[in-house]
C-alpha cells in the first residue's frame, strides 16, 4: 500500500473518532512530528565522513553489536 492510500485511509478513520482524548493525543504527536522535520538538517560531508571514520575504527575495535544480540535485547523491551 503506497503512502497517499494510507494517508486517506488514516484520515477515514481519524473523522470516525468520537474521543476527545484520542484526538488531542493525535494533535499532540502531530506538533511533534512537524516540530522533528522542522529541525531535520543535513549533515555536512565532514561531518558524514567523520561518522564513517568512527563507525570504522568502532568496527576494528570490537564496539558493535552483532544483530543477534540486538534482536534478543529488543525483545525484552516489551
Amino acid at each position: 500500500m503506497d503512502l497517499d492510500t494510507r494517508k486517506v485511509i488514516f484520515i477515514r478513520d481519524f473523522l470516525k473518532l468520537e474521543s476527545e482524548k484520542a484526538i488531542s493525543q493525535f494533535e499532540k504527536l502531530l506538533k511533534k512530528e512537524i516540530k522533528a522535520d522542522l529541525e531535520l538538517k543535513p549533515m555536512s560531508i565532514a561531518e558524514f565522513h567523520k561518522r564513517i571514520d568512527a563507525s570504522i575504527d568502532d568496527s576494528k575495535n570490537g564496539r558493535i553489536t552483532d544483530v543477534d544480540e540486538l534482536i534478543s535485547e529488543i525483545q525484552k523491551w516489551s
